[in-house]
C-alpha cells in the first residue's frame, strides 16, 4: 500500500504557510518533504533485519531551517538549491555580451544562488500522486532579476519513490528570456542514521578526473587526474573528513558514486544525467541549532551527492553551458536508489 499525508509544517513570519508532505511506498520507505526550499527533512529506509533508519538530516521545525540561514556557514540541509548551485567567481558573468552582477554572499563570490535562493523559497506543491510510484510535483516562479538572474524561470522538481527504493528527483525550468541555471539538492546522508557519523561509510566516485579549484573553492578552468591521489575513490574507502569537490562524470544517466555502511548492510547508489557530483561532508550546526530528535549536528554528520553542472560554469566555455535558452526546457535527473543486504 501506498499513502500520502499532508500537514502544516508551520508559519512564515508573514503568516505565509509552510505545509509537509510525506509519501510512503509499498516496501515502508517514507518521504516528507516541505514547501520551505523544497526540502526533504526525512528519508526512512526499512532494512532486511526489521529496522528503519532514516538516512538523511533535518530538523523539527520550520524555525531551525530559518534560522540555519544565519549560521557562519549555512548548512542548506535537504534544500533545492538555484538559480545556480556552487559558486560563481566574484558573481558576475557574461550573456550574450552583456555583464550581469549577482548578489554577492560567500566572500566576494555569488554561491548557491546568493542571499536568498530558492533554498529559502516557499514552493507551491502542484501535485500528490499515489499508487505504485508514489510523488510529489513542487513549483516555484523565479521573477526576471531575483538575485540579478535574467529571466522569469519557472521551476518544477518532482521527487517520486519507486518499488524498487530508489528517490528519484527530477526538475524542469524554463524561462523567458536566456539565463543560466544549475540546480542540485543539499541532502545529507548518512546510511547508518541521522544521529551518527560517516567515517566509517565506504565511498565510491565512478571518476576519473576532478575540479581545480583555487584556495577560495573557485574552479580555475583545469582538470586534475584522481588516479592513485587521495581523490581516488575508483575503489571503497573510507568517507574523508573533509572534502568539497567536484568529479567530472564522463557520461550520462550512469552510475555516478555509492556509500555503504557495513553495520546495516545499507547501500546507496546514485545516477545522473548531470556533468558533475560535487561531494562535500558536513552538516555542522555549531552547537547552536538542535537537529532532528534533538541530535547535535557536527562536522561528521553527513555526506551531500550534489549532481549538478561544474561551479563557475558560465565564466568558462570549455565547461559544459549551464545557459538556458527562451525556447528551451531545463531538466535534470537524479536516482539515489538504496539496498538492504
Amino acid at each position: 500500500m501506498t499513502e500520502s499525508v499532508m500537514e502544516l509544517f508551520g508559519l512564515m513570519v508573514d503568516g505565509e504557510a509552510v505545509d509537509s508532505y510525506e509519501l510512503t511506498n509499498k516496501n515502508g520507505m517514507q518521504l516528507k518533504v516541505v514547501t520551505y526550499g523544497a526540502t526533504i527533512t526525512s528519508l526512512k529506509m526499512p532494512l532486511k533485519n526489521g529496522e528503519i533508519v532514516d538516512v538523511v538530516l533535518g530538523f523539527d521545525t520550520l524555525e531551525a531551517y530559518i534560522k540555519s540561514f544565519d549560521l557562519e556557514s549555512a548548512p542548506y540541509l535537504g534544500a533545492t538549491v538555484g538559480r545556480f548551485a556552487g559558486r560563481i567567481k566574484d558573481g558576475a558573468f557574461s550573456l550574450k555580451g552583456k555583464k550581469i552582477h549577482l548578489n554577492r554572499n560567500n566572500n566576494n563570490h555569488s554561491l548557491h544562488g546568493g542571499n536568498t535562493g530558492f533554498s529559502q523559497k516557499i514552493w507551491k506543491a502542484e501535485n500528490v500522486n499515489e499508487g505504485r510510484n508514489p510523488s510529489i510535483t513542487l513549483s516555484y516562479f523565479s521573477s526576471n532579476n531575483e538575485e540579478n538572474y535574467p529571466g522569469d524561470l519557472s521551476i518544477t522538481v518532482t521527487y517520486t519513490l519507486s518499488e524498487e527504493n530508489e528517490l528519484i528527483i527530477a526538475y524542469k525550468a524554463t524561462t523567458t528570456q536566456d539565463t543560466i541555471v544549475n540546480l542540485t539538492h543539499h541532502n545529507y546522508f548518512n546510511l547508518d542514521g541521522h544521529e551518527s557519523d560517516i567515517s566509517e561509510q565506504e565511498l565510491i566516485v565512478n571518476s576519473e578526473k576532478m575540479l581545480e579549484t583555487t584556495n577560495e573553492n573557485i574552479p580555475t578552468g583545469g582538470f586534475i587526474n584522481t588516479a592513485n591521489s587521495s581523490f581516488d575513490f575508483s575503489k571503497p574507502k573510507k568517507c574523508p573528513s573533509k572534502i568539497d569537490t567536484t568529479f567530472v562524470l564522463e557520461r550520462e544517466n550512469e552510475f555516478a558514486a555509492s556509500l555503504f555502511n557495513k553495520k546495516n548492510n545499507l547501500k546507496m547508489a546514485v545516477y545522473t544525467n548531470q556533468p558533475g557530483v560535487h561531494i562535500y561532508v558536513g552538516g555542522n550546526c555549531f552547537n547552536t541549532i538542535k537537529g532532528k530528535e534533538n541530535v547535535d549536528y557536527h562536522s561528521l554528520s553527513g555526506i551531500c551527492f550534489e549532481t549538478q553542472n561544474f561551479p563557475d560554469a558560465p565564466n568558462h566555455e570549455h565547461f559544459p553551458s549551464s545557459v538556458l535558452k527562451k525556447e528551451e526546457t531545463y531538466n535534470h535527473k537524479t536516482i539515489y536508489k538504496f539496498q538492504s543486504f
